[in-house]
């Protein structure tokens, strides 16, 4: 038993730092939190490595720089390489290192109770505001082109 404990414990000394790159631009933050102070500004596609996971945060480092970024801005794995699913060994050093596997999913409405979201009403004036922000026909195909991205038709089941 006491081996196992230490062995444990060992793990996340182990997994060491996991490589990702940056999808976009991003601050690096000193705290984890939107209003912490900024350490520096990364560019897109910046390959740092990921050490520690907090909330939708985590903590980088690039090159002589550390601090925090969203997950959201983060793709795992060297550049180019797609990030495959965890194997269960990467899962224990996950829970050990971080003391969450990594996989989470979440849904749900934040600070509304069952009773407003049962009772909920639709606001036409909110809704009407949404409309200046549709892109036309021509915006979304230039937008589609300068992302390289091709129309895919997808059948719903009935």
């Amino acid at each position: 038993m006491r081996t196992l404990l230490l062995l444990l414990l060992a793990l996340p000394a182990l997994a060491g730092a996991e490589p990702a790159t940056l999808v976009r631009a991003t601050e690096l933050k000193e705290a984890p939190a939107t209003d912490a102070a900024t350490v520096a500004r990364l560019p897109e596609n910046a390959a740092v490595e990921a050490l520690e996971r907090k909330g939708g945060w985590t903590r980088v480092k690039s090159g002589s720089s550390e601090g925090w970024v969203r997950m959201l801005a983060l793709r795992f794995g060297g550049p180019g390489e797609a990030k495959k699913g965890d194997s269960g060994i990467t899962q224990i050093f996950n829970v050990a290192r971080t003391g969450t596997s990594g996989t989470q999913v979440t849904t749900g409405a934040r600070g509304l109770d069952a009773d407003q979201l049962a009772n909920a009403q639709p606001n036409p004036a909110e809704l009407s505001k949404m409309a200046d922000f549709a892109a036309n026909a021509d915006a979304a195909a230039s937008f589609a082109a300068k992302g390289k991205l091709a129309a895919q038709s997808v059948e719903y089941p009935k």
